[in-house]
């Protein structure tokens, strides 16, 4: 049986794993899943068709499931998903999708999500990212995998951010950030390779160079997009594992109909 707090409200519709504890005055809605391990701190709400995975820690003040910001939204029975292992900090906000979108919002694996944190409607936020305190992300953003978010930043609506980017401390970021890429300012502009990442991945030498030959392709030699994807596209066979960076980096830039960083 789940180990829950005396002054704790959790509807008996609920379902929480026995290994699940839930701290003082938290309460918790009747279409709420918490998996093994998990555990929520003091003075959460956790409410609507919310789904959370295993082993993630919830700290005290944390609002997840809660109506999306939406105008149209009507009441509609959409959804928050959240992965395993995630570590959610004080006052974060993470909303429920819309019907205009595929009607969820999703956290995946092993994120580090700091205090004030907003998620709104269908965000789709992946793996191993790391989002500082007080970044805000408007619906409909996709973030990768492996990304550093830097504190106070603002995420417009349908933004993409690709895997390992980084985004600088207090950065408006207004369009496409492709994978790779280290951008800061208000509005962002790219600044250079982010190399700490992929190199704590296990990235050799040759293979972050290639990084460094695609972000100068795309910043630094005054091409088009349609070119620089060109020259990109030429880089391949110089290092085997390589090629899976250019064919993310290929892809990501062929769907930036937002536009990208420059």
């Amino acid at each position: 049986m789940a180990n829950i707090h005396p002054t704790a409200i959790v509807d008996p519709q609920a379902q929480l794993a026995e290994s699940v504890s839930v701290g003082p005055y938290s309460i918790i809605g009747p279409h709420v899943v918490i998996g093994e391990g998990s555990s929520v701190g003091a003075h959460c709400v956790i409410e609507g068709h919310t789904t959370i995975g295993r082993d993630n820690r919830i700290y005290q003040f944390a609002s997840l499931g809660g109506d999306p910001q939406d105008k149209k939204y009507a009441g509609e029975p959409t959804r928050l998903v959240i992965g395993d292992r995630n570590t959610i900090r004080e006052f974060t906000t993470f909303n429920t999708g819309t019907v205009q979108d595929k009607g969820i919002t999703q956290i995946g694996d092993d994120n580090w999500i700091m205090a004030y944190v907003h998620v709104a409607h269908d965000c789709v936020i992946g793996n191993h990212n790391v989002i500082a305190n007080s970044v805000q992300f408007a619906g409909h953003v996709t973030v990768g995998n492996y990304t550093l978010i830097g504190g106070i930043s603002g995420v417009h609506q349908f933004v993409r951010i690709g895997d390992f980017a980084m985004v600088g401390f207090q950065t408006r970021l207004s369009q496409d950030l492709p994978p790779f890429i280290q951008a800061s300012g208000n509005p962002a502009e790219a600044q250079n390779v982010h190399q700490e990442g992929p190199r704590r991945r296990g990235y050799v030498p040759e293979r972050l160079s290639i990084l460094k030959q695609m972000y100068r392709t795309l910043y630094r030699k005054g091409l088009t997009l349609e070119a620089a994807k060109a020259e990109i596209a030429t880089l391949r066979g110089q290092h085997a594992e390589a090629d899976a960076d250019i064919d993310m980096m290929l892809a990501f830039l062929a769907d930036a109909t937002r536009g990208i960083v420059r």
